[in-house]
């Protein structure tokens, strides 16, 4: 399976989980079954607030899950409707994010805990 984790910057498996997907800077591509990871550039990065495409974003990537600190409700139907489940980072990193996704603790993104949700906006 293929997870993508938004981050700031590149520090492989130490790479911080960011707080947004839209506006995060890149994605770090982690692939289970081959043990590898690649590092994707936003390609959706000025959008207009709310009008995230998050395939662009990824640039063609075919991932089968996204770990992020916080996804707008756009963003989240729109990778959902791909067949892409979405998850809320716990840990810090992606290495402590991978381990609690691959035993089933982290928690999956829902409308209702999306940032458009939040009351008195968004915080990311």
């Amino acid at each position: 399976m293929k997870v993508c984790f938004a981050v700031q910057r590149d520090e492989g498996m130490d790479s911080a989980v960011y707080g947004h997907f839209g506006s995060a800077p890149a994605f770090m591509v982690v692939d289970t079954e081959h043990q590898s990871i690649d590092m994707v550039s936003n390609k959706d990065i000025i959008h207009a607030h709310g009008a995230c495409n998050p395939i662009m974003a990824l640039g063609g990537q075919n991932v089968g899950a996204v770990v992020v600190g916080g996804i707008g409700g756009g963003a989240l139907m729109k990778l959902n409707a791909a067949g892409i489940k979405v998850y809320g980072s716990i840990a810090g990193t992606i290495k402590g994010n991978l381990d609690l996704l691959m035993t089933n603790r982290l928690p999956e993104f829902s409308i209702e805990n999306t940032c458009a949700s939040h009351l008195g906006g968004c915080g990311h």
